[in-house]
């Protein structure tokens, strides 16, 4: 297979200044996060408008900001926006341009997976930004996305290649599409709900963050729209097991990593459905279904062996 180097640096390009953009972007939402409005401590009430959730703000000059400075805040915030969306559109073409230059799908190997991962992250947060009152929240969002985009533009980086024989398969186009998708998506209600834990600790700044209803309803329908994609994805990869390895399931350590990560979403789920957990309790399983994805993503593919050491790294 001929690959196309011209097409692959582009992509390199695209990756670069996409991550650029989003840094820019998450010290915008920093600047609205610190000068915006607070949230009113007197009174703080949920209004329902359109299908979502807004949060009441305090009035300028209430909080102790001057109207002019939160008026620039908030155009700052809108700033934020176009540029995630600028480099969300970068990212994207990145993708396509690595997938154009090596004639595959574009998650093959850690970088690539990665870059994939991160870019639904965005897509996702995009999604919240239209539902929720939370854009100054973008900074806590986008750090985790340009920490695992600069890893793997410097660290594990690969160039442009054609997969291993093993990788040969339509399924890579469907399970590993389906786990970067899901894993992807859950990042969000993972950083949401490690913002809820610190909102009801109260912390001096704890009035800049939403209400605690609004983060706790983020991180729920969020996690809801993520786990049915993610159940795919680890049945989608049983069968292509049994199809490469002759067995549905053999205890390989990533394998295992991620059905404990599953078990432990189906845990959040099922309480919040069933037993009725609201608040800290749930947020906690969130965190530690969060942690095991990015444990699975960085131990076990860079540390341990199993039938999944592919990456390439």
């Amino acid at each position: 297979m001929v690959i196309d180097e011209t097409l692959s640096g582009y992509s390199d390009w695209c990756y670069g200044i996409a991550v650029g953009a989003y840094v820019v972007a998450m010290l915008f939402y920093l600047y609205e996060q610190a000068f915006g409005y607070r949230e009113r401590t007197a009174a703080r009430e949920l209004v329902a408008v359109g299908g979502g959730d807004t949060l009441v703000a305090e009035p300028p000059g209430e909080s102790g900001d001057s109207p002019s400075r939160t008026a620039r805040a908030v155009r700052i915030g809108k700033l934020a926006v176009s540029l995630t969306a600028f480099g969300a559109l970068l990212h994207f073409g990145s993708l396509v341009l690595r997938a154009l230059a090596t004639s595959r799908a574009p998650w093959g190997n850690m970088y690539e997976f990665g870059a994939t991962l991160c870019l639904v992250a965005v897509g996702t947060w995009l999604v919240v930004l239209r539902k929720y009152p939370v854009r100054h929240l973008g900074v806590w969002v986008l750090l985790p996305v340009i920490l695992l985009m600069f890893l793997g533009g410097v660290v594990l980086y690969t160039t442009a290649a054609p997969v291993q024989p093993a990788l040969q398969s339509y399924w890579l186009v469907i399970h590993v599409f389906a786990i970067a998708l899901g894993s992807g998506m859950v990042l969000v209600p993972g950083v949401v709900s490690v913002l809820y834990l610190l909102k009801v600790r109260k912390p001096a700044w704890s009035t800049r963050l939403p209400a605690a209803d609004v983060l706790d309803q983020v991180a729920y329908r969020t996690t809801v729209f993520a786990f049915p994609i993610y159940t795919a994805g680890v049945v989608f990869g049983a069968i292509w097991a049994e199809q490469s390895w002759g067995r549905f399931w053999g205890w390989d350590p990533k394998e295992t990593v991620a059905f404990i990560a599953w078990v432990v979403f189906a845990a959040y789920l099922h309480s919040r459905a069933t037993a009725g957990w609201r608040g800290g309790r749930a947020a906690a399983i969130n965190i530690v279904g969060f942690a095991a994805m990015i444990f699975n993503l960085f131990f076990i593919n860079l540390v341990t062996t199993g039938l999944h050491s592919y990456s390439g790294v």
